[in-house]
């Protein structure tokens, strides 16, 4: 036989192989396109043969399947194809509760609840075109459980301490709880994905927990709870955080670093986003209000350290708050058996390029505690236009607030504001959320307990008249205010038991 032919043959029979190892579809172990059985046992044959093959692709093709738990494994993709849909199954028996893990945070008092779980895996991926439907909608917590997030309620994806983790192109809808969770893991790249979580309470679009080396970019984000969140529920920080090109949507906080803060927050950059009005028209988990709460939320209150922190060119429309800035000390253990936390820190932080238009009046707020300021922070170049139409002399009545609940429709008072910074309390042990303050006695920012604060460039405005003054300023060390400009009638600044401040282009009113 001619050598070129055996070498042709050779090939193609080493391409047969090579092709034969690394590629595993559902269907050759079983599995079904039938929506009606729980599949759990192909797919999860399907993701061993190929770990223990040496790693490769496994496919689930176009139809509509339904799985409990999987546990995806080292060099293992698991791509969904065009049409493909994953659905979790409906019975907890098929999603059993997961033994707490080596790394232990906040939420694994109950164990932990996944459809697609991992653990000290690496070099592992869900990629293509296909939807992970949690069908969380009704599902309650389980007896027995801790209760609130930690109920048992599963994931749609839960990824602890796992190394180069890839998820692009995948469409996550429905969780029960968390849609994504990613939690103590490094080297996590999330791109192109199309989250729409509007099924359960606390249906956050992804939390990025204690991770190290994280980019999420490219992607679309509509969440009844929080929409991108950073969190750090155990002792890991999350550091070198890149979110970039994202459109996002939340009945809650759109973008968010908090509320559990334990390990900290360092070099994060957020940037090239846009905050919008959820698209969601069914019936809210989230009551409170119907553009959102925040845009954006850095919050340190459970210890930890907040050190630099980037966030430019954001365009917002709607929500109630464009900008919370919020240092305290609400101090709570990530650990029943740990030590209290001490207080934390916020500092080196710059914000630029910002626009809010059509905007609430609870107004953006950058406050710390009498022992623990906020350091250095830089606002640039931002324009905050809020919706206005206050009544003057409609003052909130701090009694009828007291006793209720902060983040529900019936204890929101969107047409009161608060008379005086003075009636404004510190709040330090509560939970960090503008709807505790609702309307503050300033319609452009709040500015309390601060080191170095400095606004350079900035266009303030109400779109119907609004009688409180542009900014209020207390105890701040030094401020510096340039070409902050205003409509006439909307001018004055008030500055309380700030130490030096500075100004050009800026009337000020003592």
């Amino acid at each position: 036989m001619n050598f070129k032919i055996i070498h042709t043959l050779l090939l193609c029979f080493l391409a047969f192989c090579t092709n034969a190892q690394t590629s595993f579809n559902i269907l050759d172990f079983g599995a079904k396109r039938d929506s009606t059985i729980v599949q759990t046992a192909a797919i999860q044959s399907a993701i061993d043969a190929c770990h223990t093959s040496g790693g490769g692709q496994v496919i689930i093709p176009s139809g509509k399947f339904v799985s409990g738990t999987l546990i995806l494994k080292d060099f293992v993709e698991l791509h969904l194809s065009a049409g493909a849909v994953l659905y979790a199954s409906n019975d907890y028996k098929d999603l059993p509760m997961l033994p707490a893990v080596e790394y232990r945070s906040l939420k694994d008092k109950s164990g932990w609840s996944a459809l697609i779980f991992a653990e000290k895996a690496q070099y592992i991926s869900i990629t293509g075109q296909g939807i992970i439907d949690g069908r969380g909608k009704g599902k309650k917590g389980r007896p027995g459980t801790a209760g609130g997030d930690r109920d048992g309620r599963p994931r749609n994806i839960l990824f602890i301490s796992c190394k180069n983790v890839t998820v692009t192109g995948v469409t996550l809808r429905n969780s029960a709880m968390w849609n994504q969770h990613y939690l103590d893991c490094e080297d996590v790249f999330v791109d192109r994905i199309k989250v729409y979580n509007h099924a359960n309470g606390n249906n956050d679009g992804i939390d990025i927990d204690g991770c190290r080396r994280f980019v999420l970019s490219n992607s679309i984000i509509d969440s009844d709870d929080d929409g991108i969140v950073l969190k750090s529920t155990g002792t890991a920080p999350c550091e070198d955080i890149l979110i970039n090109n994202c459109i996002v949507s939340s009945f809650a906080n759109a973008i968010k670093c908090g509320t559990e803060s334990t390990g900290g927050f360092k070099n994060i950059v957020i940037s090239n986003s846009i905050v919008k009005p959820s698209r969601h028209k069914g019936e809210r988990v989230i009551k409170s209000t119907t553009s959102g709460i925040t845009a954006i939320s850095l919050e340190i209150v459970d210890g930890g350290v907040m050190d630099g922190v980037s966030i430019n060119n954001i365009l917002i429309e709607g929500t109630e708050c464009p900008l919370y800035v919020r240092l305290a000390n609400r101090g709570r253990k990530h650990l029943e058996e740990a030590s209290e936390p001490p207080l934390g820190k916020m500092r080196n932080i710059n914000i630029s390029n910002i626009t809010a238009y059509g905007v609430g009046n609870f107004t953006s707020s950058i406050t710390g505690i009498p022992e623990a300021k906020i350091e250095n922070i830089t606002l640039s170049n931002i324009a905050f236009h809020n919706k206005g139409g206050l009544k003057p002399g409609n003052f909130t009545d701090k009694n009828l607030l007291d006793g209720k609940r902060h983040d529900t429709v019936s204890s929101l008072s969107f047409d009161t504001y608060w008379k005086s910074f003075s009636d404004i309390s510190e709040d330090e042990k509560g939970y960090p959320q503008p709807t505790v303050w609702q309307n503050l006695p300033s319609y452009g920012l709040f500015i309390r307990n601060v080191e170095n604060a400095i606004v350079n460039g900035a266009d303030f405005r109400s779109l119907a008249p609004d009688p409180r003054p542009l900014i209020i300023a207390v105890n701040v060390d030094d401020l510096t205010l340039n070409a902050v400009s205003f409509p006439k009638k909307q001018n004055k600044i008030m500055l309380h038991k700030v130490k030096s401040y500075h100004y050009r282009r800026t009337q000020i009113y003592k």
